[in-house]
């Protein structure tokens, strides 16, 4: 017979283990809802790899309605990932961020981070849009290690992705009104620890400690109208001759600056909410993504893309605006364009779908921003059952609707015409969980900091029946918000 007191000293243990693993998960369950996502990011910048995936939900003082969808819904924050993988050119290297060691993958890519995601065990905390897993950014340069031998290798100061693998994250709904504190159980305890502590003594003010952000020069173009007249042409006679139906072409502004590129961030997200926006602190470079376009959803094994091809200015007046949103939805040309890209993406999703599961719930749909209004299109899918999201992000990148159609041939004359890397831009921004949900956006109406020079890009698709001069305007009005909001607020001479 076991004695009492062995008994008691048992369930004395198992009591006190499940209490520390319940503890664990629980001990900060929820934090007070703040709609402002920048309250909890101050405190956790110091960590490194910090990262903020905004909804712009509940921005204030929106100077237009933003769409209401599931979109603007999550903000997800984390820093301190455990890995940290990076391309560079040929060069995948994983860093392992706690112990300040590095090493060279010889797997692909997308063999490096599923292998990475592998170790991550499920706990099944389905209602979290992020359990632990992969974020950060898949630049579009990584298009060569796609097609090696068809996309040349382009040369750049900055990475081609900087992906980190981690356990934690600060989610806010904004439905709910609620923010949790999750933690994957792999996590260590002091680590958590650390953590708690940044967030439950933050008081404010970090942010004044940081240099102020200031534009040095205005932005400018980084090719002449001429330059780009002549890349148009070019594609004209691509097009006549059959070679391609389609190719996004685009241009790239940069102006210097000093300071720090949060607090520009902070103040376009005022000017041009969007629902895919997204901050990230790396010290590499600094992104500020204001995007409309998601790239992928895949939650529950339901796939969902959701490409813009079509875009018209908002108007001056309520009448102004109506007759540029109807111009758009009537637009023979753009629902061309849109149908094209569709296309492409039925076929791009198809390769990782159950057969007979692809779906086009709504066909030339109009969304409607700060500064314009957008033709989106929705193609939906179910995942198969022998293929991952990772698998799913990989045969669908870049997206087809910022390369063109046929994509590989407009990836191929893209490379050929844009004298300047695309960096960030038209790659994708997001996550990959560990318990199967995945969000990407495409980095459209996005800056990129290099510590020197803040540059965006604007472009849109070239068709048979395009005009120059008005395809040249459209790229510039795609980034102008955030031009001028940038030139308005952070002068050197303000």
């Amino acid at each position: 017979m076991i004695p009492l007191s062995a008994l008691f000293l048992f369930y004395s243990y198992k009591y006190n283990a499940c209490r520390s693993y319940y503890k664990a998960f629980y001990s900060v369950p929820h934090l007070p809802y703040r709609p402002d996502p920048a309250d909890w990011l101050e405190p956790l910048r110091p960590l490194g790899y910090a990262l903020l995936l905004d909804s712009s939900d509940n921005t204030k003082s929106k100077p237009q309605p933003a769409p209401t969808s599931s979109a603007s819904r999550f903000d997800i924050i984390t820093a301190a990932p455990e890995l940290v993988t990076v391309v560079d050119g040929e060069t995948i290297v994983v860093y392992d961020h706690n112990n300040k060691t590095s090493s060279h993958s010889t797997h692909t890519i997308f063999e490096t981070l599923n292998q990475q995601l592998q170790t991550l065990e499920d706990q099944n905390f389905s209602h979290l849009p992020f359990a632990g897993g992969l974020a950060g950014f898949w630049g579009y340069e990584l298009n060569h290690l796609l097609e090696p031998g068809r996309i040349p290798p382009r040369k750049q100061n900055q990475p081609d992705m900087v992906v980190g693998l981690y356990l934690w994250a600060v989610i806010t709904d904004h439905h709910k009104k609620t923010t949790e504190l999750f933690f994957h159980p792999s996590m260590e305890e002091e680590k958590k620890q650390q953590i708690l502590t940044l967030l439950s003594e933050y008081k404010g003010g970090r942010e004044n400690e940081q240099p102020a952000f200031s534009l040095d020069s205005a932005f400018q173009p980084a090719i002449t109208r001429e330059r780009y007249h002549d890349s148009f042409n070019r594609i004209q006679e691509w097009i006549g001759s059959g070679d391609c139906y389609q190719v996004n072409l685009t241009q790239k502004f940069s102006a210097s600056y000093s300071g720090d590129p949060w607090q520009a961030y902070k103040k376009l997200r005022t000017i041009t909410p969007t629902p895919f926006s997204a901050y990230l602190d790396f010290p590499q470079l600094k992104i500020l993504s204001h995007s409309p376009e998601r790239l992928l959803l895949s939650e529950n094994r339901q796939i969902e893309t959701k490409p813009i091809k079509g875009t018209r200015p908002r108007g001056e007046t309520p009448v102004q605006d109506k007759a540029f949103a109807n111009e758009l939805l009537t637009s023979t040309k753009d629902r061309a364009e849109n149908l094209m890209i569709v296309d492409l993406l039925r076929n791009d999703l198809g390769r990782n779908c159950t057969p007979g599961s692809i779906r086009v719930p709504t066909l030339f749909g109009l969304e409607s921003y700060a500064n314009v209004h957008h033709m989106v299109s929705t193609i939906t899918g179910e995942l198969a059952d022998n293929r991952s999201n990772i698998d799913l992000l990989r045969d669908a990148f870049p997206g087809g609707s910022v390369t063109g159609a046929p994509k590989i041939r407009a990836m191929e004359i893209i490379r050929e015409l844009e004298p300047d890397a695309r960096s960030v831009y038209c790659g994708a921004i997001g996550y990959i969980s560990c318990n199967g949900r995945m969000d990407t956006n495409i980095p459209i109406r996005t800056l990129v900091a290099d510590g020197k020079e803040i540059s965006c890009w604007g472009g849109g698709a070239i068709v048979a029946d395009s005009e120059c001069e008005s395809e040249y305007e459209e790229s510039v009005t795609k980034v102008r918000n955030l031009i001028r909001g940038l030139e308005e607020f952070f002068s050197e001479s303000e």
